[in-house]
């Protein structure tokens, strides 16, 4: 037995892997990832793959980055990891700074934790025990978006909206207000673009103007619903989502996960209509793709509902071991210091007017139904017919076979359902992006129209 197949047969024996069906896993042929360079993956048989996903959307300068590399290495030379309970380390007060110059100058204020996940379970935590801690502890209840997904912990799926990851749990959740999230693909009414957002809109505002005194925080993934199927927002409707919080005293809390650290062709989502929200969540290309990091950061009027004497108990009693971490701090630094070294959004942005014109190829294919793209993150939607939006019988089935068929030609990529996502490292040249459209467009008409 080769090496390769030791790997195989402990994975099937030892492991469980998020979001996959075991049985299938268990019974088919698997591929196993060794080694990465630049936007390149290599399995164990040494057969290269353009990473297509980013590695779930982390992955920002490419693999194996001299740069990062370098960081990390001489970082674990001085110190992998202390506690940040009662002590404090460099690197993790070094990139709280440089996080607070390049959001939003309303966020004053770094809490450090591992994933998107936590950072969104902290902001809910924090807006909550603000209001009650500035006796309002009527503010208890947070409106959220139709479709939502802010993670998979109690209560970032309480925030949620996806009923396929999370409609098991509902007895485990707490009550939320739902909100309409602006998707004119879906809408089966009369109403034109215009109309439709505005009576989206409208519907936001009657919810909070209704209950406006029980709303703790509304949360937003800005500007594009990552997991939904890359569902984007019409421009100033995230303008619009911070006038209404601000007029009846609601927190704003924007998810920033996904559509972070470039994704979406500035440094942040919110940076297009220059939001200036009371708490934002990062995590995903935080660290480059390195490290586990999150952060959630919040104005200084929120940390300030904090502050007392000791017998108070203020205190915001949340933490993780590894709450800011060296390593993952280490090299987040450094891949901020990249971006602005490379001029990265200045490639996004280019890479961005490239897939304007390139993606329109999409639409001559017979079950293409709708192309969305924010930056640098497409999402491509198959339907069974392009005129009534019927779905396929099985859509999860259909992206599937996409993916494996674009494996097959050397692209990783992942669907939502029938939505294919096209998400790749920042650092990615014309070239490449050409060829991976290329085996994505190639790829869809094999299996839908083969």
């Amino acid at each position: 037995m080769t090496d390769k197949d030791k790997i195989i047969e402990w994975d099937k024996k030892y492991l469980w892997h998020p979001f996959t069906q075991m049985q299938d896993w268990i019974k088919d042929d698997q591929l196993v990832i060794e080694r990465g360079e630049g936007v390149y993956l290599y399995d164990t048989d040494g057969k290269k793959y353009y990473d297509g996903v980013s590695s779930l959307w982390v992955n920002v300068h490419g693999h194996n980055n001299p740069e990062l590399n370098d960081a990390l290495k001489k970082q674990i030379d001085t110190i992998a990891h202390s506690t940040f309970l009662g002590l404090s380390n460099v690197p993790a007060v070094e990139l709280a700074k440089k996080l607070v110059e390049i959001t939003p100058d309303s966020l004053t204020r770094v809490f450090y934790s591992d994933s998107g996940s936590t950072s969104v379970e902290i902001a809910l935590k924090i807006a909550f025990q603000y209001w009650h801690q500035i006796r309002k502890p009527g503010k208890k209840k947070f409106i959220k978006f139709i479709n939502a997904y802010h993670g998979d912990t109690i209560g970032s799926v309480s925030i949620g909206g996806m009923e396929l990851f999370h409609k098991m749990y509902k007895p485990l959740l707490f009550e939320t207000i739902v909100a309409p999230y602006p998707d004119y693909y879906h809408f089966s009414g009369n109403l034109s673009e215009e109309e439709y957002y505005e009576t989206c809109l409208n519907e936001l505002r009657h919810e909070i103007n209704l209950n406006a005194g029980e709303i703790a925080a509304l949360v937003v993934e800005p500007l594009v619903q990552g997991a939904a199927g890359m569902i984007t927002m019409p421009p100033g409707f995230m303008t619009e989502i911070r006038k209404i919080t601000s007029e009846n005293d609601v927190l704003l809390i924007v998810d920033e996960v996904a559509t972070g650290f470039g994704r979406t062709g500035k440094m942040f989502a919110c940076d297009h209509e220059k939001i200036q929200p009371d708490i934002m969540c990062l995590a995903k290309g935080i660290s480059g793709g390195y490290l586990p990091l999150a952060a959630t950061i919040t104005t200084e009027k929120i940390f300030e509902g904090f502050l007392g004497k000791f017998e108070e108990k203020r205190t915001f009693f949340h933490g993780h071991t590894y709450t800011g971490n060296p390593l993952a701090c280490a090299v987040a630094i450094k891949s901020i210091e990249m971006f602005e070294k490379n001029n990265l959004i200045k490639n996004v942005k280019s890479n961005s007017a490239y897939l304007e014109s390139a993606l329109e190829k999409f639409n001559e294919l017979k079950h293409v139904g709708n192309i969305r793209r924010r930056g640098m993150m497409i999402g491509i939607e198959l339907v069974k017919d392009i005129k009534t939006k019927e779905e396929f019988e099985h859509p999860g089935l259909t992206g599937h076979k996409v993916i494996l068929e674009a494996r097959r030609r050397g692209l990783i990529i992942r669907p939502l359902g029938a939505v294919i996502v096209v998400m790749p490292p920042l650092c990615i040249n014309k070239k490449e992006l050409e060829e991976i459209l290329d085996i994505t467009y190639k790829s869809i008409k094999a299996v839908t129209e083969g």
